[in-house]
């Protein structure tokens, strides 16, 4: 990447995945999205084509690509359907990144082939329904009995972590107090099958039909002690690590979501026709679709400046800082450029046979997962030395 304009390369790669997504998502997504499928095999399609183990070394049968390529990836299947963005962007950052950066070799060995080509899915478990950024609130344990770790406990609102292809799920728990009182959180490996690991009925979820996202619930759930994943002790602190790489996979995928707004608006303005012409002649209309072209093209800057920072090896801080405004920044555009273009489409827009609608519903969780904007603009703040608490 030099500057801020994507090499040729990412633009060839990008112009496959369109091609991808446009040919195999983008007919079914309504019928999807309505019966809140979840395509297996198209998953696995994605899989075949790459996307899954894009950022993972070849050694381990991955591309070896950067992490712009990932983004524009996800920024190409999310442009078409949200849910199977996330599923992208779950697959590699909350699945695959914790066994590549903590793992063992054996733990590599075992899990990373399926994971990467794609044809199996893992989910990480971290909030609860009383923890998510507040580690210390974490209930779920982890008690060491000889030669297994023995789970009890509960975890909600995890992606990838109950459809037919997943295989497991990384959790945190409790498992231990440290000399100061605090809790000692470490991350744990729960193949799914385990007995009295209970993936409890989906979500009837507000968008994101076609994501699979499950509550979980352990009870006596034995697992072997090699299934620690990491350091003991550092599980959460390892989460928190991959997290600022997901903040800016998850701009990405509203920098796809606004770019569909945009699409949809343009078309939609120049065919609608009222009062003896089409309604993208009336200032009201075509002020709103500048406005999503001005945040199109900010938002796509933000999260691809913060990529191109991770793949040239900026220094963490500064990575951070970037991470959390393009994260920031992208979502809450994306949520906004929902809204116009559902008042573009008129009434038409409250209608769920056309794709706005839907772009709507998708758009707000954008807002609150990998970090909700007002923890964004708590480390925001932070990074400007501010000792917002």
């Amino acid at each position: 990447m030099t500057g801020f304009a994507l090499s040729p390369e990412h633009e060839d790669f990008r112009k496959v995945v369109h091609d991808f997504a446009e040919k195999e998502i983008g007919p079914h997504v309504a019928e999807w999205d309505k019966a809140h499928h979840f395509p297996v095999d198209v998953v696995q399609s994605m899989g075949e084509l790459g996307l899954m183990g894009l950022t993972t070394p070849e050694e381990y049968g991955g591309a070896g690509a950067d992490f712009t390529s990932l983004c524009v990836a996800i920024e190409e299947i999310g442009r078409v359907d949200q849910s199977l963005g996330i599923t992208l962007e779950a697959a590699v950052g909350l699945g695959i990144n914790p066994i590549l950066t903590f793992g063992t070799d054996e733990q590599k060995q075992q899990w990373l082939p399926d994971l990467v080509s794609g044809q199996r899915l893992a989910g990480f478990g971290l909030t609860e329904p009383g923890a998510g950024s507040d580690a210390g609130a974490t209930r779920t344990k982890a008690v060491r009995d000889g030669d297994e770790w023995v789970v009890d406990g509960s975890k909600q609102f995890i992606t990838n972590s109950g459809s037919e292809m997943t295989s497991l799920v990384t959790v945190t728990a409790r498992t231990g107090t440290r000399e100061d009182g605090s809790a000692e959180i470490s991350a744990i490996i729960v193949p799914n099958g385990t007995p009295g690991f209970i993936v409890e009925p989906a979500y009837d979820k507000l968008g994101w039909h076609i994501s699979d996202t499950h509550p979980l619930t352990f009870t006596g759930c034995r697992v072997p002690a090699e299934n620690l994943l990491g350091e003991r002790g550092r599980g959460f602190a390892q989460f928190l690590a991959i997290l600022d790489d997901g903040r800016v996979a998850i701009a990405a995928l509203a920098v796809g979501l606004i770019q569909a707004c945009l699409d949809e608006c343009v078309r939609y303005a120049n065919e609608r026709q009222t009062m003896g012409g089409p309604i993208g002649r009336k200032q009201g209309v075509a002020f709103k679709i500048a406005d999503l072209e001005v945040m199109l093209q900010a938002s796509r800057l933000l999260t691809y400046k913060a990529a191109a920072m991770k793949d040239n090896g900026a220094p963490m801080k500064e990575f951070k800082q970037a991470a959390a405004v393009a994260k920031l920044y992208a979502t809450e555009s994306a949520v906004t450029a929902t809204r116009i273009a559902t008042q573009v489409f008129g009434g038409y827009g409250f209608m769920e046979e056309y794709p706005v609608a839907r772009f709507y519903r998708d758009a707000k969780i954008l807002e609150i997962g990998e970090g909700t904007s007002e923890v964004q603009r708590m480390l925001i703040a932070r990074g400007l030395g501010l000792p917002v608490e």
